[in-house]
């Protein structure tokens, strides 16, 4: 690069002087910085610091008579337990005795005939009843039985024989027609109100003697659809 610089002398009467190239300074080069080198991590972590050592917590009193309670502080005074059970009872045996199981039916026997079978150490006994229907509904017989207690207090027991065998008895032993009535059998139906007179034969291994001296001769008549039988005595 050639730079022509006025002189001096030129101004003076001299030819200018020609300046030829000279190597122009460089900038003064920016420092290298290099980054900051970091220091490696800790091959092994700080020891923890310990917490403090927690303080004692304070023990709370507890009483377990006082946290479930005692029966002297729940409940109330016997004296009115008492009163109430009481009442309870009373009201309960009231309704048991109202309402407890009655039979449907009454009557009586009104007729003992009785005849020795010949051989057999046996009797026979026609027995003639009267059955009265005292409930709402109708009465449908289900079973009669016969029981006898002897003088010795042996209780013997025999259910009433078909009513179609009742002529065949008779024909046999013509003391059982005496004062019979009608064949009371299973399957009779009473209507409420009315009343029913029949007779039923029974037989007991017992002899004539035996019977004559029993202490008792009851028979128990069980309806359907009735938790209790009526008892003819």
């Amino acid at each position: 690069m050639n730079i022509t610089v006025p002189n001096v002398s030129a101004r003076m009467g001299r030819p200018p002087s020609v300046v030829y190239n000279h190597c122009m300074p460089e900038p003064n080069p920016a420092p290298n910085r290099e980054p900051a080198s970091t220091p490696p991590p800790p091959s092994t972590p700080p020891p923890s610091i310990p917490p403090p050592p927690a303080s004692p917590a304070q023990i709370t009193e507890f009483h377990i008579g006082e946290e479930f309670g005692t029966a002297k502080r729940n409940l109330p005074p016997v004296r009115i337990v008492l009163i109430c059970l009481g009442a309870v009872a009373v009201i309960v045996g009231i309704f048991a005795f109202t309402e407890r199981a009655k039979p449907q039916g009454a009557g009586s026997v009104d007729f003992v005939s009785v005849a020795d079978v010949p051989g057999q150490n046996m009797i026979l006994s026609a027995i003639t009843l009267t059955l009265r229907n005292t409930g709402e509904k109708p009465l449908w017989v289900h079973t009669l039985i016969a029981q006898l207690v002897t003088a010795d207090n042996q209780t013997l027991d025999d259910e009433a024989a078909s009513a179609v065998d009742l002529d065949r008895y008779y024909r046999a032993f013509p003391v059982l027609k005496q004062s019979s009535e009608p064949p009371l059998s299973p399957e009779t139906k009473l209507l409420p109100g009315t009343v029913q007179r029949g007779t039923i034969v029974v037989g007991f291994k017992i002899t004539k003697e035996a019977f004559d001296r029993r202490k008792s001769l009851t028979v128990a008549i069980q309806p359907y659809d009735q938790p209790l039988p009526i008892i003819l005595k």
